[in-house]
């Protein structure tokens, strides 16, 4: 890695809160569309991957909104925040109760971004770069922010999340409006109006959808 992932991190973000999480504390890009290009004209060069660390999604911004209004979805129990990111859901289950929060995502920036974050909200976060996909710890709760923007990414999580669903974890997805999200396998539980960066969505406020992932005996397959 040519880049210290932390001082770059620092220099390219401030400390805000999300607008539908106002509670929380992030280090975000401030001109999002600046540092997305940056990331891209450098990728090569610094070796710096995409910084979906940097922003606070649409998705995760329903589903973190949504653990901390109803705390007792992750009270005393074991939380997996898949696709992580920023920390930010993984962050909002710790402050709800959780018992343990493993968030987990493949760009080893997330680590950096989880810890620094972690550390401005008073929670401990832990990470993991592995693959999880198709892996089964027993989380009693998994969480996922925005996971179904790529056809080939939600075709490979699709089926994963159904089984967790069927041998009885609770699969929560924050959507707001993405191509490939299987609504006709979920429940909704709640719809929130988020707002976002113009410069990485196409609106400033996006319809977002939290739902919790059924198993085939839910559906009455």
């Amino acid at each position: 890695m040519k880049t210290e992932p932390e001082a770059f991190i620092r220099d390219n973000t401030d400390v805000l809160s999300p607008p539908h999480v106002p509670e929380v504390r992030l280090r975000l890009a401030t001109d999002a569309h600046a540092l997305w290009l940056k990331t891209e004209e450098e990728l090569e060069e610094i070796g710096l991957p995409p910084p979906f660390w940097a922003f606070a999604w649409a998705g995760g911004q329903g589903l973190a909104r949504h653990v901390l209004d109803h705390p007792a979805l992750v009270a005393g129990k074991s939380v997996l925040d898949f696709a992580g990111g920023s920390g930010l859901v993984g962050i909002a289950a710790s402050r709800s109760g959780a018992s343990a929060v493993l968030a987990a995502d493949i760009d080893p920036w997330s680590e950096t971004a989880i810890r620094l974050n972690g550390a401005l909200n008073g929670v401990t976060v832990d990470y993991t770069a592995e693959d999880l996909v198709g892996r089964d710890a027993g989380w009693d709760v998994v969480l996922a922010g925005d996971v179904f923007y790529d056809r080939a990414f939600a075709d490979g999580i699709i089926p994963w999340f159904t089984v967790l669903a069927a041998r009885g974890a609770t699969v929560l997805v924050g959507d707001p409006g993405r191509a490939y999200c299987p609504r006709e396998r979920m429940e909704a539980l709640a719809t929130y109006t988020v707002p976002v960066t113009r410069a990485l969505e196409d609106s400033e406020v996006k319809k977002t959808t939290v739902w919790r992932f059924a198993s085939v005996k839910d559906r009455g397959e």
